[in-house]
């Protein structure tokens, strides 16, 4: 791990003032929260009637087979830069591996921020409020690659975790909302 702190559950990084850090962070997450809230809210009542009958299963192959090829590669690729995103996190930064693994990992976000152009079924064929975490990403993920490029390792790490953090954890709960694949494969 690098010699840098970057503990999420402290919300701090010892080398850009905590406050600042934790200020953002909190804003970041309550803007995302009131986005999907405001995405998911038509679809309350019937999600609300999913979550009572919900139980636990192996994964519904069936479902998977069923989506279109754009959630498939969305889905797939999403797994892939979680599990490559956690690593990346925990490993020390600036050498080779870091290196050669961000740039698939930056492959990897590409391909399900992409692919999620695609994917417009909540919202009847239309991209829906939660598109916004998919461009908001396609002009963060090449600013934080420029930054690494130019050395500026502070705003590089910055712009990254929050995509892995930020991107990963609030799309993972958006994932098993129920009614979605996600769900829909385990609890469905």
């Amino acid at each position: 791990m690098s010699s840098v702190s970057q503990t999420l559950a402290g919300l701090s990084l010892s080398h850009t003032g905590g406050g600042s850090f934790r200020r953002r962070f909190l804003l970041t997450m309550g803007a995302a929260g009131i986005i999907v809230g405001l995405a998911v809210t038509p679809l309350g009542q019937a999600m609300l009637d999913m979550a009572k009958h919900a139980r636990i299963h192996a994964p519904d192959l069936a479902v998977f087979a069923a989506l279109t090829p754009a959630i498939k590669i969305h889905l797939i690729a999403a797994l892939g830069g979680l599990v490559l995103g956690g690593v990346l996190m925990t490993a020390r930064k600036g050498r080779t591996f870091h290196r050669a693994a961000g740039w698939a990992w930056v492959a990897l976000v590409s391909l399900v921020a992409g692919s999620s152009l695609f994917i417009t079924s909540l919202n009847h064929g239309r991209w829906s409020l939660l598109h916004l975490f998919t461009g908001w990403t396609l002009i963060i993920l090449p600013l934080a690659v420029i930054r690494a490029k130019r050395h500026n390792i502070v705003r590089h790490r910055r712009a990254m975790m929050g995509l892995f953090y930020g991107g990963f954890a609030i799309n993972l709960f958006i994932a098993f909302v129920p009614g979605r694949t996600m769900w829909m494969m385990l609890f469905g």
